[in-house]
């Protein structure tokens, strides 16, 4: 199992006594399951109604998204679960996926450190989705270096890099982070550059 200690990692809450991140494994499904939809209930009534659902994330659903490649990593704390953060790589880019922490335990600093070490995990560029309506999520992200990109940008990324209905496309912002706004800056053809700065 690959584990972390938190005194190894930087962030702002003081690390405590049996506490470390590690990679989830098989037997962690039921308390992955618990987390995204104890958490996911601060969304309700706060996104779009046709976008919530009891239970936010279904089983099957998580089961889906784990076959496709979401890779998870969870804070435990004296062998309890209590937050977890995915990644998927998907062709040039890795994806921050679902992030959540226990409604006990938010505002502790774990989900800034479970960020802070899966940054240490990817080399490619970092993209995050989140509901356009999340306003706490979105300044988690911007507080961490990340940025948003514009609605044109976030539709383009969206239909490419995700798979989610066309609904969630419309209700949605991407974010991304510095290495990602290098590489498109580079990508850009010298013409649209000059437009861009004016």
């Amino acid at each position: 199992m690959n584990a972390v200690h938190p005194s190894f990692i930087r962030g702002r809450c003081a690390a405590r006594k049996g506490e470390m991140i590690r990679r989830c494994t098989a037997d962690d499904f039921e308390a992955i399951y618990e987390i995204v939809n104890d958490a996911a209930r601060a969304y309700q009534g706060v996104i779009p109604e046709d976008r919530w659902q009891e239970p936010y994330m279904p089983r099957e659903e998580l089961r889906h998204e784990i076959e496709e490649g979401v890779l998870f990593w969870g804070w435990e704390a004296n062998r309890l679960l209590v937050g977890v953060m995915g990644l998927q790589e998907v062709q040039d880019v890795t994806l921050i996926r679902h992030a959540y922490v226990r409604t006990a335990r938010k505002n502790q600093g774990i989900g800034g450190r479970l960020l802070s070490h899966l940054k240490t995990q990817a080399d490619r560029p970092l993209l995050v989705g989140t509901w356009a309506a999340a306003i706490w999520a979105i300044r988690f992200y911007e507080k961490r270096g990340f940025q948003l990109v514009s609605p044109e940008e976030k539709n383009r990324l969206l239909k490419k890099y995700w798979s989610i209905p066309i609904r969630q496309v419309e209700t949605s912002v991407v974010l991304a982070d510095r290495q990602w706004f290098a590489t498109r800056v580079k990508e850009l053809p010298q013409e649209t550059r000059k437009s861009e700065k004016k």
